[in-house]
């Protein structure tokens, strides 16, 4: 039976690039989920397997970062209309360019005097928290005599765009990561603590304000650590917490490093000075530990934070 091509597309899905903007010491940020999709004279790549029409997708990929570069990033729309305008005008067998786009939003996290500066220090133009709520969990066991109670938060995205080195670390003949002194800090905080309330007879906390100001504090410490590895922020973080919340005494984080490579734009011949960044989802380093009040013994299962 004769057989005919019908519709037909190609091209570059989901290239995650983040745009930084660096308005002196005020960054902005554009996270951006890019698809490109490019449809017409193909026919021949499908019956003959000639390229000789085809711009390859890697291609496509590498001019998203380059106009995040070039044109920056003033709106999801806007940076649409510039790639697709461009594979069409550019390349003639190509007809028809269709760009998706997902974008997250991200908003600056407050400091500890709930203004946008650190007290007694400079201003925070730095440190995002993604928008959109957390998932809230609680966790509540009575034995008919004791009770246990822990609270927590998972699927907290924040990120620092600078104000963030990793070097030092040990190196041998597998070692390709290269030293830096500012780069993009991000995790998704997923975090449990727990109460010292254990009997009816003792007050109890009022748990909407205790979770709200647990919550705060792991977000301050975030924005505000100077951080030369994820593990000292997160130490902060469970420091932050315990020493401002008498009724916690507890608390274990697991904290995905969520990489931000820049991307080398070289080839293009352009100079990246830590503006345009590949957002990589998998695989990635993940940092666990319990911070705890002296003299406490631990009591968070290790696995709570996988629930």
């Amino acid at each position: 039976m004769p057989t005919i091509l019908g519709q037909n597309q190609y091209g570059k899905a989901e290239n995650r690039v983040v745009r930084i903007t660096r308005d002196g010491d005020t960054h902005h940020i554009k996270d951006l989920n890019v698809s490109v999709a490019l449809s017409g004279d193909m026919e021949e790549v499908h019956y003959s397997g000639s390229n000789a029409n085809v711009l390859p997708t890697d291609t496509t990929k590498n001019t998203v970062f380059a106009f995040a570069k070039e044109y920056g990033i003033d709106s999801a729309e806007q940076f649409g209309i510039h790639l697709a305008r461009h594979f069409v005008t550019s390349q003639q067998p190509i007809k028809r360019a269709r760009i998706r786009i997902e974008e997250y939003a991200w908003e600056r996290i407050e400091t500890a005097d709930g203004s946008s500066r650190f007290i007694g220090a400079d201003e925070v133009k730095h440190s995002f928290v993604r928008k959109g709520q957390e998932v809230r969990t609680a966790q509540i066991t009575f034995d008919g005599e004791r009770w246990e109670v822990l609270a927590g938060l998972k699927d907290l995205t924040v990120l620092n765009s600078t104000h963030s080195e990793f070097w030092g670390y040990v190196k041998d003949k597998y070692t390709t990561l290269k030293e830096t002194n500012d780069r993009i800090l991000a995790t998704d905080v997923s975090a449990w603590w727990r109460y010292n309330w254990t009997s009816d007879e003792d007050r109890a906390p009022n748990w909407e304000r205790s979770y709200a100001q647990a919550r705060k504090h792991i977000l301050q410490a975030f924005a505000e650590t100077y951080s030369l590895s994820l593990q000292q922020t997160l130490y902060q973080m469970g420091s932050r917490v315990i020493n401002s919340r008498s009724e916690v005494d507890e608390i274990r984080f697991s904290l995905p490093n969520n990489h931000h490579f820049l991307v080398d734009l070289a080839p293009f011949g352009l100079k990246n000075d830590n503006e345009v960044y590949f957002a990589s989802d998998r695989p990635y380093g993940l940092i666990e530990a319990t911070v705890l009040r002296d003299g406490v013994e631990a009591r968070i299962p290790v696995d709570m934070t996988n629930l």
